[in-house]
């Protein structure tokens, strides 16, 4: 497992930026591994037009590589739109699972992960944090569809 736990994905694991939680919330969504109990929660606050990240925190309760993809997430969701989102768990995925090439442009650094490819038991808490925004994200687009449905007409 040396290949696995290399420096990067530990130095990553190690330093996870926005851990935390947001008291004004768009959105949250916390996600659980059934395999191994790792959990990942996050909250965002999106754009008006609820396509944009401008705000993440998160709270892992994972093993090393999960906190390692949650970091890379972290690091990086401030300014991607729901379908850079949507790209990025689709290439982790394919990654891990069908052997596809790494992710590339903002979340580029999940090319460390490429070695839990050969651990599938590994495989749902690489994916909890990039499951977890795009979770939150649809809960916000519905609790502001809510709101917006409840005002009273102009």
């Amino acid at each position: 497992m040396v290949d696995l736990y290399h420096n990067r994905v530990l130095e990553l694991a190690a330093d996870i930026p926005n851990v935390g939680s947001l008291a004004d919330a768009h959105g949250s969504a916390t996600k659980v591994s059934r395999i191994c109990g790792s959990t990942v929660r996050v909250d965002v606050n999106l754009t008006e037009d609820n396509e944009t990240v401008t705000a993440i925190a998160v709270d892992p309760k994972a093993c090393a590589l999960g906190q390692a993809a949650t970091a890379i997430l972290s690091e990086n969701a401030v300014g991607a739109t729901y379908a850079e989102l949507v790209e990025a768990r689709d290439q982790l995925r394919a990654m891990l699972k069908d052997g596809g090439e790494p992710p590339r442009g903002r979340f580029y650094e999940l090319r460390h992960l490429e070695g839990v490819r050969d651990y599938p038991p590994r495989h749902a808490s690489t994916m909890l944090a990039y499951e977890a925004i795009l979770e939150a994200i649809e809960t916000a687009r519905t609790n502001r569809a809510a709101v917006a449905d409840a005002l009273p007409a102009a």
